[in-house]
């Protein structure tokens, strides 16, 4: 069978024979609807809130809160739903970077469309290194919380957002535009080393000391008047939904319909797991890991997984990789991981307990050396990579295919 998969700007072609195919996974059809008019229904009719008009009445100033290019949320088009409600208000807008890097001028019309040229003098991109952070207490898992000073400085704020399936967060979306979305950078450090527990994993939030933060980061801002705009988008970035409203009510809300969307039953687990990493998560490896991270629920122990990703912008942040080339295992890693944490290095973490369960191949525009570094096997094409996986676990191996794989989460059966 002949299987194409996105590539870049491209895409990578395998022919795969019946005797080995085992399931190609996409995420669910979905009925979809782009029209501004779902983005005003749910401001008029909010979760736990006012309507949008009557909760920024008599607002000073408003402060919105937008993801950066590593998310495909339709942002402009929201802003632009909702732009007569902030008619005479003094707007301002802050990218909600974590710890990347500030947006290119590129992105940063990706993510505010035909609006950008207007608005640029007030937009803002949040850097955890530099930003004027407020401290505002400490989580009960001793995380220091200190936010952008902006966020505390504005009468009203408004969250832009969408929900998916997070690798040790649980889910993307809500409180996660706060932590760590505007967050210092040691608030940041302190929350992601909280990723190495075992418990902070896709789709769990009950018990997930990560997401056990980003509660109690909102906890800590709990007299701020905010109203969170959550979507849902299917696999070609298409809004399934739109729900408005309190930060959590409408998180909630959001998540429900992403698990319907993203979670993917599968017959069982594979020899061999190709996992797709589609744009705009083929930014770099730092982003495209987490489709590593979600195909390993759906490989044997001993098995391949091939990630297929151009990395388009290479390697992005780079603790994770130095601490990984520093060892000469994925057990290695682990042991110099718990010997000291930096930010960065739950990535590591997460990519080395992936390589203690069986072996990655890479099929990127890295540097083969790089891929190398990371303990991932570089392969020229999706064909040689298949290929030699089927020669090193035998001919009656399986593959199977995740397109999407950063957002769509595997299920087997117990």
């Amino acid at each position: 069978m002949r299987i194409e998969v996105p590539y870049g700007e491209g895409k990578e072609i395998v022919e795969v024979s019946s005797e080995n195919l085992g399931e190609i996974v996409y995420q669910k059809e979905v009925k979809t609807d782009d029209r501004l008019q779902i983005i005003l229904d749910a401001v008029k009719s909010p979760e736990n809130s006012p309507p949008l008009p009557e909760f920024l009445r008599g607002a000073k100033d408003v402060l919105i809160i937008v993801n950066d290019a590593t998310r495909p949320t339709p942002s402009w088009r929201i802003i632009t739903a909702i732009l007569p409600f902030l008619i005479n208000k003094k707007i301002k807008f802050l990218v909600a970077t974590g710890m990347h890097r500030e947006p290119t001028e590129d992105e940063y019309a990706y993510i505010f469309g035909d609006l950008f040229p207007a608005i640029r003098q007030d937009v803002y991109s949040h850097d955890s290194k530099k930003s004027e952070c407020v401290f505002l207490g400490t989580s009960k898992n001793g995380t220091p919380m200190k936010i952008n000073k902006m966020v505390m400085e504005a009468d009203r704020i408004i969250v832009i957002s969408s929900v998916e399936p997070h690798y040790f967060a649980g889910y993307t979306g809500g409180r996660k535009s706060f932590l760590p979305g505007v967050s210092a950078y040691e608030t940041i450090e302190a929350n992601h080393k909280l990723a190495l527990s075992i418990k902070a994993q896709s789709l769990k939030t009950n018990g997930n000391p990560v997401a056990e933060d980003m509660e109690d980061a909102m906890k800590v801002l709990k007299d701020k008047k905010i109203f969170a705009i959550m979507t849902v988008l299917d696999k070609n970035h298409r809004s399934c939904c739109a729900h408005a409203g309190g930060l959590k009510e409408s998180w909630e809300k959001a998540k429900e319909t992403a698990d319907d969307i993203f979670i993917i039953n599968l017959k069982r687990k594979y020899d061999i797991v190709v996992a797709v990493t589609a744009f705009p998560y083929d930014i770099d490896l730092y982003q495209s890991q987490k489709a590593l991270d979600n195909a390993k629920y759906a490989v044997r122990d001993g098995g391949v997984i091939i990630l297929v990703s151009a990395c388009r912008k290479g390697v992005g942040p780079e603790n994770f990789l130095n601490l990984l080339a520093s060892a000469s295992s994925p057990k290695e890693a682990l042991e110099k991981i718990a010997q000291g944490y930096k930010l960065g290095y739950h990535k590591a973490a997460k990519m080395a307990e992936i390589g203690l369960k069986c072996k990655m191949m890479a099929v990127t525009k890295l540097d083969p050396a790089v891929a190398r570094k990371a303990h991932l096997t570089p392969v020229n094409s999706l064909q040689e990579a298949v290929d030699q996986a089927i020669h090193e676990l035998g001919p009656k191996s399986k593959v199977t295919f995740i397109m999407d794989a950063v957002i769509t989460v595997p299920r087997v059966p117990e």
